[in-house]
């Protein structure tokens, strides 16, 4: 996979209006996430909807609390391990919300800033399919080999960086299989 123009080479394009300008040029953080909508559900438009601000408040009963929020990501990933970019690297997603990373000594907020936001279909307590890490391996790659300052140490969780708010990707994602996966693209030794 190649990134030009801050698009993803293989990821299919959709759109998103949720994301503005970066205050820098900063790209140094990879955080994971999970999603699943309705909740526990895999497959369906429901994830494209809500991160392109068309969910449907009556299409299932958990959807009424969330169609109003303006978020997105800059990738999904699906089960199958197709790759769906909604927002350019090179521009700030709205993903990550109130959270905070330790970069060194340095107590840092607004992750969205300098973070790119990975979405993994899935519900943190089923296994992700071994499509999803292949893909991710290789979108990560890409990334890797485009943004110096983003190294295999600052690839992290939805969880780590908001511990009290968010569990995401959940127990299910196994990081030392997705670091094989990463070795297999010559990204970690």
């Amino acid at each position: 996979m190649l990134i030009h123009e801050g698009w993803l080479s293989g990821a299919r394009r959709a759109p998103s209006p949720n994301h503005n300008t970066r205050p820098h040029d900063e790209v140094s953080l990879l955080v994971l996430h999970s999603i699943s909508l309705p909740p526990g559900e895999f497959g369906g438009e429901a994830i494209e909807r809500l991160f392109t601000n068309r969910l449907d408040p009556a299409g299932h009963p958990s959807f009424a609390e969330i169609a109003g929020l303006r978020v997105s990501a800059h990738l999904l990933i699906r089960r199958d391990g197709e790759c769906v970019q909604f927002v350019p690297f090179q521009a700030r997603a709205w993903h990550a919300g109130r959270s905070r990373w330790r970069d060194g000594e340095v107590e840092r907020d607004g992750l969205n800033d300098f973070s790119i936001g990975i979405e993994l279909e899935g519900d943190e307590v089923s296994p992700y399919t071994a499509a999803q890490y292949r893909v991710l391996a290789q979108a990560t790659a890409a990334l890797l080999g485009r943004y110096p300052a983003l190294t295999p140490e600052r690839i992290t969780s939805h969880a780590r960086v908001a511990p009290l708010r968010k569990t995401d990707p959940g127990p299910a994602f196994d990081w030392a299989y997705f670091r094989q996966c990463l070795a297999a693209e010559g990204m970690v030794s």
